[in-house]
């Protein structure tokens, strides 16, 4: 995996370098939304899918972006930047058809083992310089078996590296050096409790969250706010004991495979769970979608109380 981690520590490179120089995003269609996208979702993705190329060229990719977006949305001197940041990052002159060609690597492929890209999860985050990641999961035969994710606003900003290797999960500086391991908290005392939800209302509902923590007897829980799969991180190593994702009423929202992928695959390997909102596994043999309605995500230690809970929610 360390040839995935240093892509990992290049793609956050790329993308702070994106952030202090050529913030801005277009527009693309997601599942019948507008969602905002920009040059860093591409050289991040193209970073990653390199690295897996030349290390698994056999391997499958499902990821978020792909060569075809990049020639139809981004103009021609945007191109030229993304070249230019993967030349600067990399090391060597890149051209647009590498570019395009690491961007589908892996693409319209079945293999036994699935690689889940997501080059910048919470995109909204990242542009308004907020919390967002680089997120890289591994399915085996439609199963998780690793999980990466890159953080660079974690820690007030100085960034590290979450990932699973000999069955833990371990935090590494995104600076570099070496990782230490990582466990979820062994806190059981519903007041000292952490809660992390997402930062945008439209991602989930903030009501039936807080309903359903209050019902499961931990109203009284801290809550922290940010975007992205930071969120799986911080419950993986203890910053936070619980993680809710329910839908808002009427929501039709499918989830995407490369939005839990990594994080999930973290939080359990931390010795944490994840399950759907029934209390059943997340499942991600189906493609690029999740048939599951939500998620709670927790330390252990309260979590059928929280299913429960959250039943309670969904019934009124």
């Amino acid at each position: 995996m360390q040839t995935i981690l240093a892509a990992a520590r290049q793609a956050a490179q790329l993308c702070q370098l994106v952030q202090e120089r050529y913030l801005v995003a277009t527009t693309k269609s997601a599942g019948g939304r507008s969602e905002p996208v920009t040059i860093a979702d591409y050289g991040s993705q193209a970073i990653l899918c390199r690295a897996l190329q030349a290390q698994y060229p056999d391997d499958a990719v499902i990821a978020e972006e792909s060569g075809a977006q990049f020639m139809q949305l981004v103009s021609a001197e945007q191109r030229g930047t993304v070249r230019r940041l993967l030349a600067q990052v990399l090391g060597q002159p890149v051209s647009e058809g590498e570019l395009t060609g690491w961007l589908d690597f892996g693409a319209e492929r079945s293999a036994a083992r699935t690689w889940v890209i997501d080059p910048i999860d919470g995109t909204k985050g990242f542009l308004a310089r907020r919390h967002y990641v680089i997120a890289c999961g591994l399915l085996r035969e439609g199963r998780l078996a690793a999980g990466i994710i890159a953080a660079p606003g974690y820690g007030g900003g100085a960034g590290a590296l979450f990932y699973t290797a000999a069955g833990a999960a371990w935090r590494a500086p995104l600076a570099g050096g070496a990782g230490s391991q990582v466990r979820v908290s062994q806190r059981a005392d519903a007041a000292d409790f952490v809660a992390a939800q997402s930062y945008e209302r439209a991602h989930a509902s903030k009501s039936r969250m807080a309903r359903a923590r209050d019902y499961a007897g931990l109203g009284a829980a801290q809550v922290v706010e940010l975007d992205s799969m930071e969120k799986y991180a911080l419950v993986a190593c203890g910053d936070a004991d619980v993680y809710l994702r329910l839908p808002r009423r009427g929501s039709g929202y499918t989830h995407k495979i490369w939005d839990h992928a990594a994080g999930a695959a973290l939080v359990m390997a931390a010795g944490g769970m994840v399950t759907d909102l029934d209390g059943s596994p997340l499942d991600f043999s189906r493609g690029d979608t999740l048939p599951n309605a939500g998620m709670v995500v927790s330390n252990g230690r309260h979590h059928a109380r929280l299913v429960d809970a959250v039943q309670r929610v969904l019934a009124e």
